[in-house]
């Protein structure tokens, strides 16, 4: 089954483009990027080329005489002369480039020859974009794939956008879910927990209508993962590129989240751990918090690039994580347990970069004031706050309170709860975590 993406629009805005360049989608792997290629060609074109370099190996060769189009598509013809090509109605799909990134050359020549539209994809396109980007600059377009985020679960479970839509006038006007509401979107979110994005996990929820196999699905992407870092990266960071992405599940269930390279290994440095971490981030599967300096604008270069958190790409990853136990009382009993902060958390950083959002958050030393998230609007400086429940938020209202943080004029708490408006703090379910870019926009 295909399910419904957000990038279905970006492609079907980039086909409209008469001036379109040959385009770029980068993304992790199993976020479907090769699904939904394949989905939109089908639907705009009379012939697909698609040239995998990673299972088709005797493609490697097709520059061997150039880079024109002319002399690629002459290659290809006569490897399998059954590829039919067609100005104006072919796409050609270069898939798995990351091993080759010299290929992306030809994009240039493509996009003056202007007969053929092509897509370049692969799950570590990031690891090589440095070379792609100074072979083809000006050539191409790019584009950044996740797995799905819950607006998108909610297509895939058959919910239309006026569900959405209904759920962001909720928030604008301040007006409180129905009980039943309520409790259907938050039953919904709690499946969305346990799977996470990944498309093909999300399809097999959806065909067999149970969990029944999801948990082996998750694993065995986590060990596909595992197993690019062995496949891509040699020597000593192999191990400690290994080590920094296992134990993130340990360090997000502390009390104290910021990642520690010190429970990673005794004595380990951060000059020489920082290129791991930063491997994993070029690849796609981690996403980074940094600390903040201070909380006030502007956040780009007031953080701290030695104390940050770590969390997975897809909230479904650290779920694969959990011991038996866990897992059970997730499952079968539908509770979050010991690992509910973890879990939220992990969920609220995969959503704001899900929305473009970097993420950053602010301890200060030596006391217990301290924020989950900080996002910006247009003027404003927002402290974010994740709650399992909705306790007293002593440091989100100190936040606001306090004039020494004059960029801060009201901050936003997601919890396991209903929609509330008090003292500058504007409460809303977690499930509404992927509405807040729009609110923003909406509500200045």
């Amino acid at each position: 089954m295909y399910l419904k993406r957000k990038i279905d629009d970006f492609l079907e805005r980039w086909k409209a483009d008469p001036e379109r360049k040959p385009l770029i989608i980068k993304g992790a792997r199993q976020v479907g990027k090769t699904r939904s290629i394949r989905h939109f060609a089908e639907q705009h074109y009379e012939n697909i080329v698609e040239i995998n370099f990673f299972e088709e190996p005797k493609y490697r060769v097709i520059v061997r005489d150039g880079y024109s189009p002319d002399d690629i598509i002459g290659n290809i013809t006569l490897i399998d002369s059954e590829k039919t090509f067609g100005p104006g109605r072919t796409l050609i799909f270069f898939d798995e480039l990351q091993k080759f990134p010299d290929r992306c050359t030809s994009l240039k020549f493509f996009k003056d020859d202007g007969r053929y539209d092509v897509i370049a994809s692969g799950s570590l396109l990031g690891i090589s974009y440095r070379e792609i980007e100074s072979i083809s600059v000006g050539y191409k377009t790019d584009v950044e794939m996740r797995s799905l985020d819950f607006e998108e679960f909610l297509w895939a479970k058959g919910y239309s956008d006026d569900v959405v839509e209904s759920m962001l006038t909720h928030m604008l006007d301040e007006n409180p879910f129905s009980d039943t509401e309520q409790m259907v979107f938050e039953k919904l979110f709690l499946d969305y927990t346990t799977l996470g994005g990944t498309p093909e996990v999300v399809a097999s929820y959806i065909e067999n209508g149970h969990f029944g196999g999801t948990l082996e699905l998750q694993k065995q992407i986590m060990a596909d993962y595992r197993e690019d870092v062995r496949k891509y990266v040699t020597g000593l960071d192999q191990a400690r590129i290994l080590n920094v992405f296992d134990k993130i599940p340990v360090q997000l269930a502390k009390d104290n989240k910021k990642f520690q390279l010190s429970k990673v290994r005794s004595g380990a440095r951060f000059k020489d751990y920082w290129g791991c971490i930063d491997w994993l981030v070029t690849a796609g599967v981690i996403n980074v918090c940094y600390c903040l300096n201070t909380p006030e604008l502007p956040i780009k270069g007031n953080f701290d690039e030695k104390k940050y958190k770590l969390y997975y790409c897809d909230t479904g990853l650290l779920v694969s994580q959990l011991d038996e136990e866990s897992q059970e009382q997730l499952r079968v009993d539908r509770e979050l347990g010991v690992y509910k902060g973890a879990l939220y958390e992990n969920l609220a950083g995969e959503a704001l970069v899900k929305q473009g959002y970097e993420l950053y958050y602010y301890k200060r030393e030596n006391s217990t004031l301290e924020e989950d998230f900080f996002v910006r609007s247009r003027n404003d400086l927002i402290p974010i706050e994740i709650k399992a429940g909705n306790n007293i938020s002593k440091s989100l209202r100190e936040l606001i309170q306090n004039d020494r943080y004059e960029d801060i004029h009201y901050g936003i708490k997601f919890i396991t709860g209903n929609i509330g408006h008090e003292n500058d703090i504007y409460t809303f379910p977690l499930f509404c975590l992927f509405l807040l870019k729009r609110y923003l926009k909406l509500s200045q």
